[in-house]
């Protein structure tokens, strides 16, 4: 799972309100009910030591309604009177509300949440163009359009050799438009890192743009038959398609990656290219040496404290070890929430180990595949 949808929650300081809330309940009473909620949730901040324009920012955002429908939770990030990412949960969350007040946002139980919802490329195509549109955790967004020729992109129905001709520089059109289609598309899996890809719409075209995507994208699209660019179309189905393909990606990605991490750790050769615990972790870190990190978040070493800084390497075991870091006051933070800062702001992905997984991978809940495997001590003659 890559999270570059939540660098805006690293590109200030902290400290952090981090809230989640249960909104799944709706009746008559729905307004009290969350008028009552922000009270406690504000009353716990304050308990933790939040200033008083966080806790007021954060009570507004919580009492404010009507909510949108389908909302199932919502998870409230706020830092020195501003409430930065608000966004709507199809999930509850496990329990009424959960509220944190810390140096770094307290990201996991976000992170249990958006494994269920990989970051997904929506392609509605036609001969003439494909809208593109980015389907997060956090909703979804326009990511673009893309208009080729328009002319000629009709077929007639002579046998004159004209008319034949005329047809050859359709066929040429819309063969054109599906690379032009195919690269941007390419461009936008790149600059988004989405997880998956959706192509919807005309048959022949989404065929032939999904032929056209580069050997590195290629297997992360499927084509889905409902769905389309003209105004109107159904998406009910098309929705079905996309949460279908979100859930194969999960299984079939989470044991591809289990399978590479444990073969990782106890290689052929002796160089380990995966690292456990959390000192390995840190010096990783710090390197920028993860190329994905594994978090299960009921290991005992996600909640361990560790010291971070202001920069994302700026991380450390102990407190004064942080001080040769460069940073003279730093602060205790969660270990998966300062993994997960690295990890995002040095653009690893992240994966999410479920608790039905039976084996105890990573062992204390964080693990990482590296980018290049540990070299062995160099050893000198006495």
């Amino acid at each position: 799972m890559r999270l570059a949808f939540l660098t805006s929650l690293y590109e200030r300081p902290g400290p952090w309100a981090s809230v989640y809330v249960d909104t799944s309940h709706v009746d008559e009473s729905a307004a009290k009910r969350r008028e009552l909620q922000a009270r406690e949730v504000c009353r716990e901040l304050a308990a933790q030591g939040a200033d008083e324009a966080t806790q007021r920012a954060v009570y507004e955002a919580l009492a404010d309604g009507p909510r949108p429908p389908g909302e199932a939770g919502r998870a409230v990030f706020a830092a020195h009177g501003d409430v930065v990412l608000d966004p709507p949960l199809a999930v509850p969350p496990p329990a009424p509300y959960l509220v944190t007040w810390a140096a770094l946002p307290h990201l996991t139980p976000l992170l249990d949440l958006a494994a269920r919802q990989p970051v997904c490329l929506v392609c509605y195509i036609d001969r003439t163009g494909a809208d593109l549109e980015l389907r997060t955790p956090l909703g979804e967004r326009s990511a673009g359009h893309v208009e080729g020729r328009d002319w000629p992109v009709h077929r007639t129905a002579s046998a004159d050799w004209s008319e034949r001709h005329f047809q050859l520089s359709v066929e040429n059109t819309w063969e054109r438009n599906a690379e032009e289609i195919a690269e941007a598309v390419a461009a936008c899996e790149h600059d988004t890192r989405a997880d998956l890809i959706v192509l919807a719409g005309d048959p022949r075209e989404r065929h032939s743009v999904h032929e056209r995507l580069p050997a590195e994208v290629r297997p992360l699209a499927v084509e889905s038959d409902h769905g389309g660019r003209a105004a109107g179309s159904s998406t009910r189905l098309l929705d079905e398609d996309v949460e279908r393909a979100r859930q194969e990606h999960l299984r079939r990605s989470t044991e591809e990656e289990l399978d590479r991490f444990r073969s990782a750790r106890s290689p052929g050769d002796g160089r380990p290219a995966a690292a456990e615990g959390v000192p390995a972790l840190i010096e990783a870190a710090r390197e920028h040496r993860i190329a994905e990190l594994l978090i299960r978040s009921e290991g005992p070493d996600t909640h361990r404290e560790v010291w971070v800084g202001a920069e994302p390497d700026q991380i450390a075991v102990r407190r004064s070890d942080a001080h040769y870091l460069g940073e003279r006051d730093p602060l205790p933070a969660r270990a998966d929430d300062a993994l997960l800062r690295s990890a995002v702001m040095n653009g690893a992905d992240v994966l999410r180990v479920r608790p039905e997984i039976d084996d105890d991978v990573p062992v204390g809940g964080l693990g990482a595949l590296l980018r290049w495997p540990y070299q062995e001590k160099e050893t000198r003659p006495a």
